[in-house]
């Protein structure tokens, strides 16, 4: 990703100057939100919700955090004495995590993970809504074959999304409406960042409920082991591996 397109990265390494606070995300429906995010994306595990602190303290082994941002939970993942491999398109984005302290950081797109060896994770992280990442339900399930063979037999996911449906917001309400008559998902949204001047590429992002959730892991071999929620439209969505059936037995 060139700097002239990482308006999410140079947006970062402000926050990390202390020279910014809000993000700006536009939707390709024209939709604008403005949202004070340094105080999360800098955030510490007291200050993380509960669905947040008890999801990862069951992460185990060997761990990828993909879309690590400013490094917050890799950070916690390394204070707990885990081997954890940052993961971020972003380049600068990498740049924090590594200033921040994380130990082992990669600039890569979660489209790449093919590339790691087979089991080469225990567990993969995708916090801060970052479920969103698989895009759309079609790159989801080639994401998720990936994943099943980058990790071990006893692997984990533990990924962040919200049901986009909990809300009361009409123009999010239309947005779904007009998403279903052009074939995607309701939660499928097409998003930016712009920073200043800067406008990055537009990307899908992936919001669902926990029924779609279910319906998009069939025939994946990965099953949705629990939740943790907070309250609220947001959850932690824990996978693992489904089981091979073998005489009438697992």
């Amino acid at each position: 990703m060139k700097k002239d397109n990482d308006a999410f990265g140079v947006q970062l390494m402000a926050m990390q100057n202390e020279l910014a606070r809000m993000e700006i995300v536009e939707r390709d429906d024209g939709y604008v939100e403005a949202v004070d995010t340094r105080a999360w994306y800098f955030s510490l595990p007291k200050d993380w919700s509960g669905r947040e602190r008890k999801a990862m303290k069951e992460v185990k082994g060997r761990v990828l955090d993909i879309g690590c941002g400013a490094g917050r939970t890799a950070l916690y993942l390394q204070s707990r004495g885990l081997d954890v491999t940052g993961m971020d398109i972003s380049p600068l984005a990498v740049k924090v995590s590594a200033m921040r302290g994380v130990k082992k950081v990669i600039c890569r797109s979660i489209d790449d993970i093919g590339t790691f060896s087979s089991g080469s994770f225990d567990s993969i992280v995708m916090m801060g809504n970052n479920f969103g990442l698989f895009g759309g339900a079609l790159k989801a399930r080639r994401l998720l074959a990936k994943m099943f063979k980058i990790t071990s037999p006893e692997g984990r996911i533990y990924a962040e999304t919200l049901d986009p449906y909990a809300g009361n917001n009409p123009d999010h309400a239309s947005y779904h409406a007009f998403n279903r008559r052009r074939g995607r998902m309701g939660g499928q949204v097409r998003i930016r960042i712009r920073y200043h001047k800067l406008k990055g590429a537009w990307f899908d992002y992936l919001f669902v409920s926990r029924k779609e959730l279910l319906a998009l892991l069939e025939g994946t071999g990965w099953k949705l082991e629990k939740t943790f929620s907070s309250g609220g439209p947001q959850y932690i969505a824990v996978l693992a591996k489904e089981r091979p059936v073998r005489n009438g037995r697992e």
